[in-house]
């Protein structure tokens, strides 16, 4: 499948490779954090700049009627370049278990690589869905939990936004790979009825 690179050019395509350089200053400050906890509310304001511009060009896309297949590859590479520099920082500065940073790199190489096995198969980008987005939210309030976990002093929250944000990505995973199946399926009928 070949991507048209003059889709790039619009409102919700530039607020998605936004995104990806924000992860510059979160890549910075996240490596800072476990030893100046202090910078945990600037790590609080670049999660919520990258969480409305994710809302955002989703918005715009369908507002303006600028849904494009370059768009459905860049927005959620947006969301798994935050969340893999942030996992990855948190990992190494050992403020998060190591399975589940094992566990987000994996549901983001499997689906990444489903993803191009998927639209090779189909010829068009299997967009992300409520789901998907719903996973990101959920690994987003983790990594808020991590970083107010002082000020916060409760390990039910923190305990409990792990093991959430950990089921909602084997649950993602699943449904991807369903997802995945059906569309190869429905384009396999669709190419023996056109024979």
């Amino acid at each position: 499948m070949k991507l048209n690179w003059n889709e790039l050019h619009t409102k919700s395509n530039y607020l998605s490779i936004f995104r990806i350089f924000l992860g510059i200053p979160i890549f910075v400050y996240t490596g800072k954090f476990a030893e100046n906890p202090e910078l945990r509310f600037l790590l609080f304001g670049l999660f919520f700049l990258a969480y409305i511009t994710d809302i955002l060009d989703g918005y715009l896309a369908r507002k303006f009627n600028e849904i494009t297949e370059f768009g459905k590859i860049v927005d959620p590479l947006a969301d798994k370049v935050i969340i893999a520099i942030v996992v990855i920082q948190f990992y190494l500065t050992d403020v998060i278990p190591e399975y589940y940073f094992w566990i987000i790199i994996l549901r983001d190489v499997i689906i990444f690589l489903g993803g191009i096995y998927v639209s090779n198969k189909i010829g068009k980008v299997l967009p992300s869905n409520k789901l998907g987005k719903a996973t990101v939210f959920t690994i987003m309030l983790f990594f808020l939990a991590v970083i107010f976990n002082r000020d916060l002093n409760s390990a039910f929250v923190y305990d409990s936004l792990l093991y959430l944000s950990t089921i909602m990505c084997f649950i993602s995973v699943l449904v991807y790979a369903y997802r995945g199946y059906e569309s190869i399926k429905w384009k396999k009928n669709e190419t023996i009825q056109k024979s």
